[in-house]
């Protein structure tokens, strides 16, 4: 059975509304259960809706260490572990695995843009300094470059890399990934939520979608849906994924959605500074979108 398949969600780190921001631990495990009760097929901590760059690599293990703790083998739980340094990545990968990771998934250095070939040098060196799978992640608007499909073929050879995660929201590339892992044993997951059918059609094999923090349901729903051939179906709920994107688009990753959650009963504060709380009038337009989507909020 492979590791990366069906709705991961890549979870909100929940943190304290307070001059400190410490982590919230009892925020993070009334989310937990939500998550999996509506039917999340695995649980992904610091990626770019957990914030993975404003937390240091001992809140990200100490953090992770919880989640798996709490999660008790009943899903997957991914860590994120990429890092611009490859030792730091490749510490935290070891440290990662030490703790129970099921699997990583590994960012490519960021601000910086580098060669392919030193690209692939990092993605390689991380992979094998551990034995648990790792997944690749490519979200070109944030780091500043696409890992090519070319990168991809190359490093899919190693043995531990199972998954390559794209957020580039670009068919044609994503195309590119499906033909490079061809004749491996490498999934191809989805990670722009507004393309989760578009994606399975093509052949993902899974989809890394942040709006599942809140609407977890509905995308587990979707996906159930374009597994089963229920197309009609699948064509509803692809279409109630686009509420609660309209409001995200209205902050900074992951500001709207961590308040969404807030106004939903998840206690999991603000985003870490420098991105501030949400604007005046936001609110409004996020509590019409939990009245959407029939969720309770205070």
């Amino acid at each position: 059975m492979s590791k990366f398949q069906g709705v991961i969600v890549p979870m909100v780190t929940p943190f304290t509304r307070d001059d400190t921001q410490t982590i919230s631990y009892e925020a993070a495990e009334l989310l937990v259960e939500k998550l999996i009760s509506e039917g999340a097929s695995g649980i992904f901590t610091f990626g770019s809706n957990g914030e993975f760059h404003v937390c240091t690599p001992d809140e990200k293990i100490s953090f992770s260490q919880f989640v798996i703790e709490k999660v008790a083998g009943r899903v997957p739980v991914y860590v994120g572990t990429g890092a611009c340094s490859t030792h730091e990545a490749v510490e935290l990968s070891k440290r990662a695995e030490a703790i129970g990771a099921d699997a990583l998934s590994v960012i490519n250095p960021y601000f910086l843009g580098i060669s392919d070939d030193q690209l692939k040098g990092y993605f390689i060196t991380v992979a094998e300094s551990v034995k648990v799978p790792v997944m690749l992640y490519n979200i070109p608007k944030a780091t500043g470059m696409n890992v090519s499909p070319e990168v991809v073929r190359e490093v899919a050879q190693v043995d531990n890399v199972r998954g390559v995660k794209d957020s580039s929201g670009n068919m044609d590339n994503f195309k590119g990934y499906l033909d490079a892992v061809r004749g491996t044993d490498v999934d191809v997951l989805v990670g722009s939520d507004g393309k989760i059918s578009e994606a399975h059609a093509l052949g993902a094999s899974g989809a890394v979608a942040g709006t599942a923090n809140l609407i977890t349901k509905v995308v587990a729903d979707l996906w159930n849906a374009l597994e089963s051939g229920s197309e009609r179906e699948a064509e509803r709920l692809q279409a109630e994924v686009e509420p609660i994107r309209d409001v995200l688009h209205l902050g900074s990753t992951p500001q709207t959605l961590k308040r969404a959650l807030e106004l939903a009963g998840y206690p999991v504060g603000p985003a870490r500074f420098p991105v501030a709380e949400v604007a005046a009038g936001v609110d409004d337009k996020i509590r019409a979108m939990l009245d959407h989507y029939r969720i309770a909020h205070h």
